[in-house]
């Protein structure tokens, strides 16, 4: 079935062959005549993927680009919304935290969601990097436009944006006048209010202030004792003031604050949880579910051991004209991450993965730009960069479930007290040189240099019978890493309205300590090296001369090396030994081919057909992992690479019907589909999703005035249960746990603009 829907999205791509191309700069319309004329041509997308400003078709990179309409047909509240949109990016909740984001773009992301890992794929706000997945979760409430930058961006966005980068733009007080709000309320008791008001105080001072409040209880139900979970509690808040100091300074101050809680994300154990009774052996705590998940699980915390988040920021960004050439952009941020989180890693009534992990980041950075432009045929950009990274931590471990002695538990703790001190420097060029009429060569060099400081004091407590096990293991290391990372393109102008490329560029993920080594012996391997990727790319963009259809074609292959793999000990079933090893591997190396398609075109008076399908063949050379060479029996332990589907794609179609008076009613729907999906390092045939597909439905009516719009949607209409992450820890319990998307769910919200 899943195979015939995906004919009928990879005919509907072809027949609009194009880049989604949602309206990414849309202001709201004032009477129906303009409404309809909007439905004659697709809008023109600008982005700044190369840190100007330009339009989508002239950049030598693979970008998907949504503005604030979009994102509302998208039905996107975050940044997760964007799954299944984007070719070849896996972007869900991460791991059992409310307040995480997991990312992999091009089978390249963050395999373990500890604060001592890096991510793969960067992310920023307003061109300030956010550097741990914990707190990236982002609302899109006030949001200008999103872009999504496919492949390597080690030159101008630098280290841990291997697989890419997404880079959210809010909105600008002096473009983005007047105000709006919105109510909103849906099933498992969501409610949630949104507000923006901004314009011009004087000619020269504009204000920004916009929020947004969002409840949920949960879909997730305790059957013991009918509790929620998997809800939230969010509320964010972000002021801007911007300044024309003179007609060539213009400064903008950003302040935003977003406060969480939420009740426990629950999953599902997957696989057979296992105490060991060091007189009997193993023993069987829970068997292996059967069934379709149903949404209830079981937790061992208590109601009051939830999930919170205070995320504080400020950035001052100053753009200056030095002269018709010439512009200096100086952007400077802090950042205060605060987390305390209660994960139910093995989501039962047992304590076996039972954790608190509470972070306490601060985060300061500098980046000075100095931009070039002749006005012609030569860009240029040359640029510094730094930050300083402090993340303490505190966490705690509860298994008093694990083991037992002739059947009487055996209490453990383990508590993790530990200080990452990151220190970044760079400095990069890129230039871009239409040497030729038509053709252009552009070129980029970054030097990035990484300092690590690592401390970490772990100590474990055992009951009574075995309280001469106690320890403590102590550790302290020191580490920097540099590299040098190259960009190239040559992209050709065959006519004003079809342009292609080829490109090649290098990313680098920088290396790190393993936050969860505990023995002695694992700290003395504590210490794992940094990832290499080069993609080499081939890109085509069209757009019609009637300006009606618009597209991008993508082809790429990666040299991916030195893959930072977290995986689990393998501890036999039959005679299990105790162990809580998770070694760190700069296991494999990669190959990763792909093939990209977006599209949209308008189709008629106001029809507007859209969708992408993506391709990718994602594949280890080798795979070092000294427990295969012991035990032939694992060899396929690791035959897929995780988060790297074969196939996605989706179609979207959507009518604006304009109605007397002026008024539009619009009706959209769309198709997605994913191909079987890994979940884990470590292939657990229990943390395996096979190919689904899903769907969503909406309608929007518009006032002639658009001061009124009231829209409803449904997501996941057809109700699919499948999953969307995995936590693997064979070796503490054999834990194989999976967390589920939301089943069907609807809202109504109702906006007014003024």
């Amino acid at each position: 079935m899943y195979r015939k829907q995906l004919s009928v999205a990879i005919v509907c791509a072809l027949l609009a062959p194009g880049v989604w191309a949602q309206d990414a700069s849309s202001t709201a319309t004032t009477d129906g005549a303009a409404q309809e004329s909007q439905a004659k041509t697709l809008d023109a997308v600008t982005v700044t993927a190369r840190r100007r400003t330009e339009s989508i078709q002239d950049v030598p990179v693979a970008i998907s680009a949504f503005g604030e309409e979009a994102l509302k047909d998208l039905q996107a509240d975050t940044v997760e919304g964007l799954q299944g949109v984007v070719p070849n990016m896996n972007i869900v909740q991460g791991r059992g935290s409310a307040n995480s984001i997991n990312v992999f773009i091009r089978g390249i992301g963050q395999p373990d969601a500890l604060q001592t890992f890096d991510p793969g794929v960067g992310m920023y706000v307003d061109d300030v990097y956010y550097s741990r997945i914990n707190g990236a979760m982002f609302s899109l409430f006030d949001v200008q436009q999103v872009e999504v930058l496919r492949g390597p961006q080690g030159t101008l966005y630098g280290k841990n944006s291997t697989g890419g980068a997404i880079k959210v733009t809010t909105k600008n007080p002096f473009e983005d006048t007047g105000g709006s709000v919105e109510a909103t309320v849906g099933n498992f008791g969501q409610r949630e209010g949104k507000f923006y008001f901004g314009g011009e105080l004087n000619e020269s001072v504009a204000m920004s202030l916009a929020g947004s409040m969002s409840e949920s209880d949960g879909y997730v139900t305790d059957p013991s004792t009918g509790r929620k979970y998997n809800g939230d509690e969010n509320n964010a808040l972000r002021g801007k003031i911007a300044f024309k100091v003179s007609d060539t300074v213009n400064a903008t101050l950003s302040l935003d604050r977003n406060k969480q809680y939420a009740p426990l994300t629950l999953g599902q154990p997957t696989a057979p949880l296992i105490q060991t009774d060091l007189a009997f052996g193993p023993v069987v705590l829970k068997p292996a579910p059967t069934g379709e998940y149903d949404f209830r699980t079981r937790t061992s915390f208590g109601p009051n051991q939830g999930q919170e988040m205070t995320h504080t920021g400020a950035s001052l960004t100053v753009d200056w004209d030095m002269s018709a050439q010439w512009r200096f952009k100086s952007i400077s941020a802090w950042r205060k991450l605060k987390t305390e989180s209660f994960i139910d890693i093995d989501a039962s009534e047992f304590e076996l993965g039972d954790v608190l992990v509470a972070i306490d980041q601060n985060q300061k950075s500098q980046e000075f730009q100095f931009q070039y432009d002749n006005g012609s045929n030569l860009q240029a950009i040359f640029g510094l960069y730094y930050m300083n990274e402090k993340v303490p931590s505190y966490q705690e471990a509860y298994a008093s479930d694990f083991f037992a002695l002739a059947g009487m538990p055996i209490s453990f703790l383990r508590t993790i007290e530990d200080d990452l001190d990151t220190t970044s420097k760079a400095a990069f060029a890129h230039m871009s040189w239409e040497f030729v009429p038509t053709w252009t060569l552009a070129a980029g060099l970054r030097y990035s240099k990484d300092e690590k400081d690592y401390t970490r004091s772990t100590s474990t407590y055992w009951g009574p019978i075995l309280a001469a096990l106690d320890e403590t293991v102590a550790f302290d290391g020191r580490q920097s890493w540099d590299a040098w990372t190259p960009s190239i393109s040559l992209q050709k102008a065959f006519s004003s309205n079809v342009m292609g490329y080829v490109s090649a560029n290098r990313g680098f993920k920088s290396g790190g300590f393993n936050g969860r080594a505990n023995s002695v012996l694992e700290t003395t391997q504590a210490v794992f090296d940094p990832e290499f990727v080069w993609t080499y790319e081939a890109g085509l963009k069209m757009r019609s001369a009637d300006g009606r259809m618009q597209g991008n074609v993508t082809a790429f292959h990666s040299e991916y090396k030195d893959f930072q793999a977290r995986v689990s000990e393998i501890v036999n079933p039959d005679s299990p030994t105790p162990s809580f090893s998770f070694p760190v591997l700069n296991a494999a190396s990669l190959k990763i081919d792909g093939i990209e398609f977006e599209g949209s075109a308008l189709l008629g008076e106001g029809t507007r057909l859209s969708g992408q399908l993506s391709y990718m063949n994602a594949r280890y050379d080798e795979f070092v992992d000294p427990r295969v060479q012991l035990d032939p029996a694992l060899a396929n332990l690791h035959d897929h690479v995780p988060f790297s589907p074969d196939f996605t794609a989706r179609v979207a179609l959507q009518h604006t019907f304009i109605m007397d008076g002026g008024a539009g009613v619009t009706i959209g729907g769309d198709v997605a589909y994913r191909d079987d999906t890994w979940l884990s390092v470590d292939n657990r045939s229990n943390l395996m999703q096979n190919a689904y597909a899903t769907y969503g439905l909406f309608g929007v009516w518009d006032s002639s005035d658009y001061a009124w719009q009231v829209r409803a949607g449904v997501r996941n209409l057809g109700d699919k249960v499948y999953k969307t992450d995995g936590q693997e820890f064979s070796s503490v319990a054999n834990i194989q746990t999976a967390y589920y998307a939301m089943p069907r769910n609807y809202y109504l919200s109702v906006r007014y603009n003024f």
